[in-house]
């Protein structure tokens, strides 16, 4: 490790401080160490984020870009109502990038991991002839109700999703907020499956549909578009908006509705069908399959 490195180390540990008896040992050494509640369990899910598909480096700021590569894990937490638990990332950095720019970067890390108390404990830096890369590793673990998966999907079950779809290319994708509080009060109310929303509605419905062995219905008046959105189309296939999309029970959901008390609003757009089809009915009242026009990394 070379003397600029070492100072940088030197400097996040600084900047990060942490409880040591939660993580006796953190950043610094080969391997981090978590201390967790007896009989708890650990979830894990990681993201990669590039320059040039999941931010921009010439319109982003790096504070903007570090926030959304902590958030964007924070979400997966919140898609199975789990408790945010700490984090390890590692970056592949541009030559000549810079510790300036790093610190701006670990900045908009930073600013995550105190407001949803979720520590960074570790990770890794290298560089190469290519744009800014970020992976972040998460760990979280079970609150007072299991995880919530996608693939338990049951018929009969409201389609239901946290805020408002589309448009988040003009700037949301930079800076939501993770539905980490909602997630846990809906789990708790009865949700049968959940995932957030990062692919867009048509394709994460689709998934949740064909691993739950079953079809779907919504209707495209009652789905909430946002103002950024263009139309239909972009609250369907924009992707990125991290709201959460969940199937309940109609009878837990009025509770649900009854007991809500954030600012985010929730609506049921459609219902869980027995046919492996996902379809929604158009303003003009015709039915039509949905197929997935969200984002496909394979593409």
């Amino acid at each position: 490790m070379s003397g600029g490195e070492v100072k940088l180390v030197q400097y996040f540990m600084a900047k990060g401080k942490l409880s040591r008896s939660r993580f006796p040992i953190g950043i610094g050494d080969d391997m981090a160490e978590a201390r967790i509640p007896k009989g708890n369990s650990v979830l894990i899910t990681t993201d990669m984020l590039l320059d040039g598909t999941h931010f921009d480096t010439k319109k982003h700021s790096l504070e903007q870009i570090g926030y959304k590569s902590m958030a964007a894990n924070l979400s997966d937490c919140a898609a199975m109502a789990t408790i945010p638990l700490a984090a390890v990332v590692s970056v592949a950095l541009p030559r000549n990038f810079g510790a300036a720019n790093l610190k701006k970067l670990h900045k908009g890390i930073l600013a995550a991991t105190k407001k949803y108390n979720c520590p960074l404990i570790g990770g890794d830096m290298t560089s190469w002839n290519k744009p800014l890369a970020i992976s972040v590793a998460m760990m979280s673990t079970v609150g007072k109700t299991k995880p919530v998966k996608r693939s338990t999907a049951k018929i009969g079950d409201l389609v239901c999703i946290t805020g408002t779809l589309g448009g988040s290319l003009k700037g949301k994708h930079l800076t939501f907020e993770p539905r980490l509080k909602e997630s846990l009060v809906i789990a708790k109310a009865g949700a049968n499956s959940m995932m957030d929303l990062s692919d867009g509605l048509s394709t994460d419905l689709n998934h949740i549909c064909r691993l739950s062995g079953k079809g779907a219905i919504i209707e495209a008046d009652k789905i909430p578009i946002s103002k950024n959105a263009d139309g239909l189309n972009g609250a369907l296939n924009d992707g990125e908006d991290f709201e959460l999309l969940f199937t309940m029970p109609v009878k837990k959901f009025e509770i649900l509705k009854k007991q809500w008390r954030f600012k985010t609003k929730i609506t049921a757009v459609g219902k869980i069908t027995k046919e492996k089809i996902v379809k929604i009915k158009m303003n003009d009242r015709k039915i039509i399959n949905l197929k997935p026009g969200g984002y496909d990394h394979l593409s």
